[in-house]
C-alpha cells in the first residue's frame, strides 16, 4: 500500500499470480487482542425505505469488516466500534444523523452512506466538520467537490461517458449489435445522469432511440412504462434503476407479456437475478462470488463469509456481489490510510490518500480522477445466467466457461 506503487488495471491485478495483497492477509492469525479506548467509526445506511434491500447488504459487510478487524488486532492496537443509524433512504435524514454522529456521538471517523443523494447530504456535514469522507456508491463524481472526499468506486472520472460506451461495446462484441434503444430511468441523480449519458452515447453510436421514459424514485406502478416498452419493442433496454426497481419493472413487463431482447440495469439489488424474466439481464460489477474475482485469498474468504451471512439474514439472493464489494473496498481504503499514517487524524489521512495507491478487492485504487475518483474505469459487465450473476465482459475478466449470451 505504498504511494509509489505503480498504477495498474484491475484486470492485471486479478490475473497476476498471487492475486492482490491486502493488509489483513499479512497480519498474524493470532493477533494480540486490541485494548484501550475504541476507535469509533460512524455510518448511516438505508435499512428501511426503497433502498433497504441494498442497504442491508452494506450493513452485513460493514459489521463483518469491523469484526474481522477486531479479531486481527483492531486499528493501531485499539478496538474498533461501529456506530450505525438507519437513514430511511432519505437524504435529509442522512444529513441529520451524520450531524449527530459527529457532534453528539463524537465518532472519530465517518464513512459514507449508500446512494448518491444521501452521500451528497452526508458529505456536506463532513465538509462542515473537516472529516475525511470515503464513499463507495456515488455515481456522479462531478458533484463530489469536497476537498477530503475520496471515492472507492473504480468507475473513472466520467462514468456517464465511459460506462455507456462500455455497455454498447459489450453487446457489439457478439457481432450482433443492437440497432435501437429504449432508456428507462429513475429521476435519482446518479441514475438520471447515467441515463442521459447512455442516451448521448447511443446517438453517437447510431442506435435509434425509440423511447425515453422517466419515473420518480420510490415509484410503485410500472404498468404504464411496461406498456410503452412493449409498444416500442427496442433491441436494447437500458434501465437507470436502484434497489428493487428493476425487479418491479420486470414484473410489470411480464404482466403485459413482454420479454426484453437485451436489457441492462444500472444499480440493482442482487435479487434482480432471481426471476426467470431476468435471464440474460446485464449490469455493472466490481466483485461477485465467482472466479476470477475470488482468486485472491482474502477475496475468497470474504465471499464465503458474506454468502453464509446472507443465508442467515434470509436475503433473497444469498451471494456476494458488487454492492458488497464496493462497501468492503471503502473500508479497505480507510484502514490503509490509518495503518500508513499511524493516525486517525482526518488531515493526516486526507494528505496520505491524495497521492496513495491502495490494494482493494477491486484492484489497485488511486484517487487521481475528478474530485478524488479513480483515474480509470475498471468496472466489468455481469449477466444473469441460470439465476446467477457471472462476469462476461471484458473477455479476460469473464467467469471461466461463460460468455455474453445475446439474442
Amino acid at each position: 500500500m505504498s504511494r509509489k506503487t505503480p498504477i495498474v488495471s484491475r484486470r492485471e491485478v486479478v490475473a497476476g499470480i498471487g492475486g492482490l495483497a491486502v493488509y489483513a492477509a499479512a497480519r498474524p492469525v493470532m493477533a494480540q487482542a486490541p485494548s484501550g479506548t475504541p476507535i469509533r467509526i460512524g455510518q448511516t445506511l438505508s435499512l428501511t425505505g426503497p433502498f433497504a434491500q441494498t442497504g442491508l447488504i452494506h450493513k452485513i459487510v460493514s459489521e463483518y469488516y469491523v469484526d474481522r478487524l477486531n479479531k486481527n488486532g483492531g486499528l493501531l492496537g485499539r478496538p474498533v466500534q461501529y456506530v450505525l443509524y438507519d437513514d430511511q433512504s432519505k437524504p435529509d435524514v442522512s444529513r441529520t444523523l451524520y450531524e449527530k454522529l459527529i457532534t453528539a456521538d463524537k465518532v472519530d471517523l465517518v464513512v459514507g452512506p449508500y446512494a448518491t443523494a444521501p452521500i451528497l447530504a452526508a458529505m456536506g456535514v463532513a465538509a462542515r466538520y473537516n472529516k475525511v469522507f470515503i464513499q463507495n456508491t456515488m455515481g456522479v463524481p462531478a458533484l463530489a467537490t469536497y476537498k477530503w472526499h475520496f471515492s472507492a468506486l473504480v468507475s473513472g472520472p466520467e462514468p456517464q461517458v465511459s460506462l455507456p460506451n462500455k455497455i454498447i461495446d459489450c453487446y457489439a462484441s457478439t457481432g450482433n449489435a443492437p440497432k435501437s434503444i429504449a432508456v428507462v430511468t429513475s429521476k435519482f441523480p446518479s441514475a438520471e445522469d447515467m441515463a442521459k449519458g447512455m442516451r448521448a452515447a447511443a446517438e453517437k453510436r447510431g442506435l435509434k432511440e425509440v423511447a425515453f421514459l422517466e419515473y420518480e424514485t420510490g415509484n410503485l406502478d410500472y404498468g404504464p412504462i411496461a406498456a410503452r416498452i412493449k409498444e416500442a419493442d427496442p433491441d436494447f433496454m437500458f434501465v437507470g434503476c436502484l434497489g428493487i426497481e428493476g425487479n418491479q419493472l420486470l414484473e410489470a413487463l411480464a404482466k403485459v407479456g413482454y420479454t426484453p431482447k437485451r436489457h441492462f440495469y444500472l444499480y440493482p439489488a442482487p435479487v434482480l437475478a432471481g426471476p426467470p424474466t431476468a435471464e440474460r439481464a446485464t449490469s455493472l460489477t466490481n466483485f461477485e462470488d465467482v472466479a476470477p474475482f475470488t482468486t485472491p485469498p482474502e477475496a475468497a474468504e470474504f465471499a464465503k463469509a458474506f454468502d453464509a451471512k446472507a443465508v442467515e439474514a434470509k436475503l433473497p439472493y444469498p451471494h456476494v456481489d458488487s454492492q458488497a464489494g464496493n462497501e468492503y473496498c471503502g473500508w479497505q481504503i480507510l484502514v490503509a490510510a490509518i495503518n500508513a499514517t499511524k493516525s486517525i487524524e482526518d488531515a493526516k489521512l486526507a494528505a496520505w490518500l491524495e497521492t496513495a495507491t491502495v490494494d482493494t478487492l477491486a484492484g489497485k485504487r488511486d484517487f487521481k480522477g475528478l474530485n478524488h475518483t479513480s483515474s480509470t474505469d475498471n468496472q466489468e459487465i455481469r449477466q444473469v445466467q441460470n439465476g446467477r450473476w457471472v462476469s462476461v465482459y471484458p473477455v479476460e475478466m469473464a467467469t471461466p466457461g461463460t460468455k455474453l449470451q445475446a439474442v
